[in-house]
């Protein structure tokens, strides 16, 4: 068999048509990359994920700590919400330790129902009562107000939320507190319909506010930030954002475009971003990572002061009750402060993950590249396995390369395109080889039969130049012979050996039940008178003749043998059911099925025949004369199934008539062992 490299040589056009559907493949995986298929990015995403959790540094953020009103400050303190005046007590605590900026990742939207204030307009209202309390600084009247007054003391960075089903009106204008310039018109901001602020006594003493909204990716993984979102005309930053530019002292960022795509630049550090405004966080590790201290601990005073100095402080909750809880590629329930520590925290080491926008049309030209190397590969007829390792190579240098450029800067190449090019046309060129094999081994099994059949049907030719038999006898029984074997299988007989090769086996060998006449003496197989007694025994001998003759043949022939069922024909064809036959005497079950199907085909054919010696039996007395041999020359069960396809027999015998004989004569019977 010619090796593949041969046959696509051999071809031209198969080798270009290899290369262009490599080519156009790579294409298609390519721009679904661009267009950020759901296939394409999902495993970019997985590895990222890997990249991420692999290449973690363990390392405990510096700069930033959350204050975390948990589960234990909760139950110290009381259940949630606290009173507005222990939020400020918590500012006041925090301030003390002179931090360089504090965030509330916490929303106030509702007023505070146990102010003073407002029990005082409860029992005006309710009772027309005027409630008066000694004491009291005018200050504590209001919680609110109280806390919005803290907030403005120690510039606290609010919270706000934005809602992008539907609009909201405010009596005033919300305003981020920061502002942005640069190459804003590159940006493709979400933009916000309505939104969520914390109670005017507080948001109007706000001067910096940044909004909490996340957005976990389509598998529900929270990977990235958005930093920049726009309402009613304005540009406003995250809370991470807007406190990192308070520690920084900055009141403005300006949005750069560059080689490697958008960036937002804030004092020192420039922030790579997407065209939605959106950053990739890059995780030290899991939660425990970001330093967090319990609220309570804050309020009591049991906090080193060095925990919270200089740092950017932000006040949050881990509290399962609260929901502000997210699944991450380091591990699940984050809490929401923990996430916009990690991004502070990547901002000032100036470690966000960077995409670089050149980044998906390289990953489409290395793959185009790899498809057109694999191409080359395969119609040189590279074998599967050194394919596989090249195809394996590929990917672990591909993923390496990857590596470095994410510990060494935090670039992320989207790999995917490439990666699903290699798999693909790996899986096209097993696919193919399979179909090739498949293809050439039909020929070769096709050329096998040939072969067979040729050495049947020249064996076959031997026998009949000294056999008075015709060939329309030898197709004859052929087909008598499949049709019995079918039978018989279809009726549930002797199944562990009707299978479909041995039936097919047993319809090319057939021809060959006699050619050990070719032994027999012309005198004696010519004869058209009775055989004496010793003609018969030289006569008998033509059985073993045909297997002598068929096995020295079968011993040239390696592997599975198909003239051993010839063999088994030509030996036991003879012999009878119930012992009385030649050469051997066998008996019943001992003959073997293929000589017991092709005694019943011969003779039926023998008695339809003209011979040298007799006339042609109609068809019905032949039926008839077989019938009385049921149990002694035939196995009943075979005779059963021949019976059973009569018609089936009548339409063989008429197909494939002598020449020189005419259907349904009604002849004197003559010789019947002669014919058996």
């Amino acid at each position: 068999m010619k090796p593949l490299a041969a046959t696509l040589e051999a071809s031209p056009r198969a080798a270009a048509l290899c290369f262009v559907v490599s080519l156009v493949l790579a294409l298609l995986v390519g721009l679904a990359g661009l267009q950020q298929q759901s296939l394409v990015r999902a495993l970019d995403r997985a590895v990222l994920d890997t990249l991420q959790r692999q290449t973690a540094s363990g390392a405990q953020a510096m700069d930033t700590v959350v204050v975390d009103i948990d589960e234990v400050s909760l139950s110290a303190v009381g259940q949630w919400p606290w009173p507005r005046y222990r939020l400020a007590a918590l500012i006041q605590g925090i301030q003390a330790q002179r931090p360089a900026a504090i965030a509330m990742d916490i929303l106030l939207p509702e007023a505070d129902r146990a102010s003073l204030s407002d029990i005082q307009r409860t029992f005006k209202r309710d009772f027309d009562l005027d409630v008066s309390f000694a004491g009291v600084p005018d200050g504590l009247l209001d919680n609110d107000g109280y806390l919005g007054e803290q907030m403005a003391r120690a510039d606290v960075v609010g919270a706000r939320y934005f809602y992008f089903d539907h609009a909201t009106r405010q009596d005033q204008p919300v305003r981020p507190g920061v502002g942005f310039d640069g190459a804003l018109d590159q940006l493709t901001l979400d933009r916000a319909p309505g939104v969520l602020d914390n109670v005017p006594a507080i948001a109007s003493q706000t001067r910096i506010s940044g909004f909490v909204n996340t957005q976990p990716d389509e598998d529900g993984v929270l990977r990235r930030l958005p930093l920049l979102i726009e309402h009613d005309g304005v540009v406003h930053a995250s809370l991470a954002l807007a406190a990192t530019m308070r520690a920084l002292k900055l009141s403005s960022g300006h949005v750069e475009s560059g080689r490697d795509g958008l960036s937002l630049r804030i004092g020192p550090h420039a922030i790579p971003i997407d065209r939605r405004g959106h950053a990739v966080l890059h995780f030290n590790g899991a939660a425990r990572r970001y330093a967090s201290l319990p609220a309570v601990d804050v309020l009591a005073g049991r906090v080193d002061p060095a925990a919270l100095r200089g740092k950017v402080v932000l006040i949050g909750s881990s509290a399962v009750g609260l929901n502000d809880l997210h699944d991450t590629p380091m591990e699940r329930s984050f809490s929401g402060a923990k996430i916009q520590s990690v991004l502070v925290q990547n901002i000032l080491d100036d470690a966000v993950v960077r995409i670089p926008a050149w980044g998906a049309p390289v990953a489409l030209l290395i793959g185009v590249l790899l498809a057109a190397g694999l191409c080359a590969l395969f119609v040189r007829g590279q074998g599967m396995g050194w394919l596989g390792i090249h195809v394996a190579c590929a990917a672990g240098l591909l993923l390496a390369v990857d590596c470095a450029l994410f510990l060494r800067g935090g670039l992320f190449i989207p790999v995917a395109a490439p990666l699903l090019v290699l798999g693909s046309l790996l899986a096209a060129g097993v696919i193919a080889r399979l179909a090739v094999h498949q293809r050439r081994a039909q020929r070769w099994r096709k050329q096998l039969e040939n072969a067979r059949q040729v050495t049947i049907e020249s064996m076959s030719a031997v026998a009949e130049t000294r056999d008075p038999e015709t060939g329309a006898h030898i197709k004859r029984t052929q087909h008598y012979v499949r049709a019995i074997a079918q039978r018989l299988q279809q009726t549930g007989h002797y199944l562990d050996t009707l299978s479909e090769d041995y039936i097919h086996l047993l319809f090319l060998s057939a021809p060959l039940h006699d050619i050990g006449k070719v032994g027999v003496p012309d005198h004696i197989l010519l004869k058209p008178g009775p055989l004496t007694a010793e003609e018969w025994v030289i006569m008998r001998k033509h059985a073993e003749f045909g297997r002598q003759i068929i096995l020295s043949t079968a011993q040239r022939i390696e592997g599975d043998n198909f003239l051993t069922i010839a063999s088994e024909i030509a030996a036991t064809h003879h012999e009878k059911w119930d012992g009385s036959g030649y050469p051997n005497g066998l008996k019943g079950q001992a003959i073997p099925l293929s000589g017991r199907i092709m005694a019943a085909a011969d003779i039926y054919d023998a008695l339809i025949s003209r011979r040298c010696y007799k006339e042609p039996f109609p068809h019905a007395q032949a039926m008839a004369m077989m019938r009385e041999l049921d149990g002694s020359t035939f196995d009943p069960v075979v005779l059963e199934a021949f019976v059973a396809i009569e018609q089936q027999i009548l339409q063989i015998a008429g197909s494939f008539r002598d020449e020189d004989e005419e259907p349904a004569i009604a002849l004197v019977p003559d010789l019947v062992e002669r014919a058996r």
